[in-house]
């Protein structure tokens, strides 16, 4: 049932994405013939609202067996306080505001949909606190969505650097039993995201980064042609490599729903014993809770205070 849902699914929007894809030819004509060239948007103390990153992400796993691979890469940098367009599968900047305990602005780092699709394994909310002098980042929301499950887990860190232990199952080809040291710098004109994963017995066996230069917006005279098959692109990466590393006779290993239903209470547990890089010193009896429309997701918190939050999978996959 799931592969044919999963075969019903890409043909459903491969449809819809020839569709709007020609929509999108159609009015971008109108608009390069007919519309004058408008400046980009702002907000009121002059910044831009969505700022554009162009760069490269790179996976390298070296344990049981080697592999490696790297795809360009466009994502954009958007201010939740203003925000040109919904983004209602995120947190808004309030609600981000209240789970980092911030006062400043929060940026979005994200792949915008493109021709009806998304596709997102990674989004990083940067958080800022008000300062004399300066704005500082002080925290970073992580929002790590699997794939074709669509199962979400949002989770704090210290960009500077943290640990955490993985709370969601990300592939079919790693278990659980991982720890995740990730890292970020505040986004400038350079970007720079970097995750590994450290394992019981494979160690420090896989590598994730993303490197990215800001593209100055008078390059970029229509956003969504810009990020035009962003999505999809990267769904085909996931896809193939998945083949690739299943040809290479790497274990597949179910959802551990299937074998460990207790399986995020017990990423809890090994979050909590995890001894290094302790993040936020703040009560351990403050409750991270962001209420939301969906009723799938479950929040909860442990003594590292990273104030793990899951959304769950959608039929067919729960």
């Amino acid at each position: 049932m799931e592969l044919l849902y999963l075969l019903c699914s890409i043909i459903s929007t491969s449809f819809t994405t020839l569709v709007l894809s020609l929509l999108l030819a159609y009015k971008s004509l109108l608009r390069w013939f007919f519309i004058p060239r408008a400046a980009p948007p702002s907000s009121a103390d002059g910044a831009e609202p969505v700022s554009l990153y162009q760069g490269v992400v790179w996976h390298e796993r070296r344990r049981p067996v080697h592999h490696s691979f790297r795809y360009s890469a466009r994502y954009a940098l958007i201010d939740l306080d203003h925000a040109p367009y919904a983004l209602s599968s995120h947190l808004s900047a309030d609600e981000a505001r209240r789970v980092a305990t911030t006062t400043g602005p929060v940026f979005l780092l994200t792949i915008p949909p493109s021709v009806g699709y998304e596709q997102n394994p990674l989004s990083l909310y940067y958080c800022y606190d008000l300062d004399e002098s300066a704005l500082k980042l002080k925290n970073c929301i992580a929002e790590v969505t699997n794939t074709p499950w669509g199962e979400r887990v949002s989770f704090l860190f210290n960009p500077n650097f943290d640990l955490v232990a993985k709370p969601l199952h990300v592939s079919p080809f790693m278990d659980m039993l991982g720890d995740w040291r990730i890292k970020t710098n505040a986004p400038g004109d350079e970007l720079l995201v970097a995750i590994s994963v450290q394992h019981p017995k494979l160690g420090d066996y896989f590598t994730a980064t993303l490197t990215a230069k800001k593209v100055h917006s008078s390059l970029v005279d229509n956003h969504a042609v810009f990020f035009w098959l962003m999505p999809h692109k990267v769904a085909v990466w996931i896809y193939w490599h998945a083949v690739k590393l299943w040809w290479k006779n790497v274990q597949f290993i179910q959802h551990p729903r299937y074998h460990s239903p207790a399986y995020r209470e017990e990423a809890l547990i090994r979050d909590g014993n995890l001894q290094c890089c302790k993040a936020f010193a703040r009560d351990t009896q403050h409750r991270l809770l962001v209420e939301r429309s969906d009723s799938d997701v479950i929040t909860s918190i442990n003594g590292r205070d990273h104030g793990f939050t899951w959304r769950d999978a959608k039929w067919p996959w729960c």
